[in-house]
């Protein structure tokens, strides 16, 4: 299988102008061969990056207000017209695609870090919501639900995927181990120091391919009108990628590249799985079901 990590540069706070961009890049990874194609946590319309460099947690305060309004408005509504283009892109390049999305809540003011899984044939088959967002997150997300811990079939592969700090999580990690996973997506914001370490650990615990793709965020992104802008620094580089591709032995076939917009592609050998499973499963042959069990809530919250 040939897989394509996107790392590249949202149009921050602007939803139609990033769909635009994950059109771009879908049909440049199917252009390369692409089976499976990944893109970053919340690309669609980018990662809250004022968060840690403000004061995010003031209470109602206006620019902070503005700036949380302004992100809930650009969310997108996953199963509306305008990331239908997504999904015909997707079925037009004959890929299946995980793409990282800010997904608008019913209530119309809240927001979900969510991961949508779109089948070439069948269009989105899975939408995987954050359990839990990742310490200032929290003042911008709520909190995911359990539906979207899937796997899907794709070529004859079995693909899961899960965002950011969840694939810290032992047991989401190991819900995703027990759906027979061979191909793991990690969807981060972009970060070396994210991807480096946790990457070759998942492909070696569970004995699959992990791809972890990350996007790339400096100041200069920021658009002139943010409400927060005079407060964050100029010239600063938020986030810088951190792409990289680890097989079920826990080596590298890609390692981390970083600072550069790039599609990283690497071919995997499905078989290589099974050859590595010989003397670890860890929710087969070498689980415990009798002494250890894990129970998923797979219901939709809302």
């Amino acid at each position: 299988m040939r897989v394509a990590a996107v790392q590249a540069s949202p149009v921050f706070l602007d939803r139609a102008a990033t769909i635009g961009v994950v059109l771009e890049r879908l049909a440049e990874a199917a252009g390369g061969g692409a089976e499976l194609v990944a893109f970053p946590e919340v690309f669609v319309p980018g990662y809250p990056v004022w968060l840690d460099l403000t004061n995010a947690s003031a209470w109602e305060d206006p620019d902070q207000q503005e700036t949380f309004a302004r992100y809930v408005d650009q969310a997108v509504e996953v199963h509306g017209a305008e990331f239908g283009q997504v999904v015909d892109a997707v079925r037009d390049s004959g890929a299946f695609a995980y793409v990282g999305v800010v997904e608008r809540a019913a209530s119309g003011g809240s927001v979900y870090c969510s991961l949508v899984a779109i089948d070439p044939g069948d269009g989105i088959v899975g939408v995987h919501r954050k359990l839990k967002p990742t310490y200032t997150e929290r003042l911008v997300w709520a909190d995911g639900d359990g539906a979207g811990l899937v796997a899907h079939r794709h070529q004859d592969a079995t693909l899961t995927g899960l965002n950011c700090w969840e694939n810290w999580m032992p047991l989401a990690r190991t819900a995703m181990y027990g759906t027979g996973s061979e191909v793991h997506v990690a969807a981060w914001p972009g970060s070396v120091g994210l991807t480096k370490d946790i990457t070759r650990f998942i492909a070696k615990e569970g004995r699959l391919f992990v791809i972890s793709v990350g996007a790339l965020y400096c100041s200069d992104d920021l658009p002139a009108d943010f409400p927060l802008k005079d407060q964050l620094p100029d010239g600063v580089q938020y986030h810088n990628g951190g792409t990289c591709v680890a097989g079920p032995d826990g080596r590298w076939i890609v390692e981390p590249v970083r600072n550069e917009e790039t599609i990283v592609y690497a071919d995997l050998d499905i078989d290589e799985v099974r050859r590595q499973r010989q003397n670890f499963d860890p929710t087969g042959h070498y689980g415990r079901p009798d002494v250890l069990h894990l129970d998923v809530n797979r219901t939709r919250l809302a």
